[in-house]
């Protein structure tokens, strides 16, 4: 009887085992999130931020170009005779916060960023959330124009919630309420306190390819600048995103792009330029 026992006894409990590891990996499966991946290939959807995060330790090398106005022909050869540039470098903290810091040649402006991630997308919450801060800091501003210039007059300040949706393999959309504080402003021309709001989408068109649209409407702005609105063509190639765009706003600062579009897209006065981020 005794040799029957033993046998049986190691069955039972090879049995109760499995029963016990099954249950532990259907429990770990229930409270594993299902997060969407993929919303935006690249940190910016035209010149606006997307909800894409750097991962953490990742580092990327920006360099941008906006060129001259297209309206000017030969004279400026379609605006390449007038560019402006940014470079700079953002870095994943962790994988919910990013730090950014770059340089542009319009109006000699230093900009720093942090970007965050509030709330990602899943099976449970519909959208991403990501908070987006940034401060300008405008070196071209001269104390012979400015006599009573201070080292706060040059500063701006921009503040936006990125409010995206995956809505297929496809299509991702997204919102962008923004809020530009400027210390130094005309009260003739402008507001210190400028609100906009718009957003845009992507389409992927093939594996590599995608064509991004955006449009923001400002509701402060003075009457001689336009609502920007840009469309781009996002080319990944390997390591980088290579983004083709035309834009009625040369500016590639947040304060600058939101406030200050001076182009007219119903005039063919419009701006090319790219964005190529390199990531390490």
């Amino acid at each position: 009887m005794k040799k029957f026992l033993v046998p049986l006894c190691l069955f039972l409990a090879t049995i109760a085992y499995s029963q016990d590891d099954l249950l532990n990996s259907l429990d770990s499966t229930q409270v594993e999130e299902n997060y969407s991946t993929a919303t935006f290939k690249a940190l910016q959807l035209v010149t606006l931020q997307t909800t894409k995060m750097p991962a953490k330790k990742e580092f990327y090398f920006v360099v941008s170009h906006r060129f001259g106005t297209v309206k000017d022909g030969l004279d400026s050869f379609f605006g390449l005779d007038n560019a402006t540039t940014k470079l700079g470098g953002i870095y994943g903290v962790t994988d919910w916060l990013s730090l950014s810091l770059s340089r542009h040649t319009l109006n000699k402006m230093y900009e720093a960023g942090a970007k965050y991630r509030l709330v990602r997308q899943d099976d449970h919450f519909p959208v991403d959330i990501v908070g987006y801060s940034v401060a300008d800091i405008n070196t071209f501003l001269e104390k012979s124009q400015y006599p009573g210039l201070e080292f706060k007059h040059r500063m701006t300040y921009v503040q936006q919630l990125l409010i995206s949706r995956k809505v297929s393999e496809k299509l991702s959309l997204e919102l962008v309420p923004s809020y530009i504080h400027r210390n130094l402003y005309n009260p003739t021309l402008e507001n210190d306190n400028q609100f906009s709001f718009g957003g845009g989408g992507r389409y992927k068109i093939t594996k590599r390819l995608s064509v991004n649209l955006e449009y923001m409407h400002n509701f402060d702005k003075p009457d001689f600048y336009n609502n920007p609105l840009s469309v781009g063509l996002d080319v990944e190639t390997g390591g980088h995103v290579f983004q083709l765009i035309f834009s009625n706003s040369q500016s590639m600062s947040e304060s600058g792009y939101l406030t200050n579009a001076s182009g007219d897209w119903g005039k063919g006065d419009f701006f090319f330029g790219f964005n190529l981020y390199r990531v390490f």
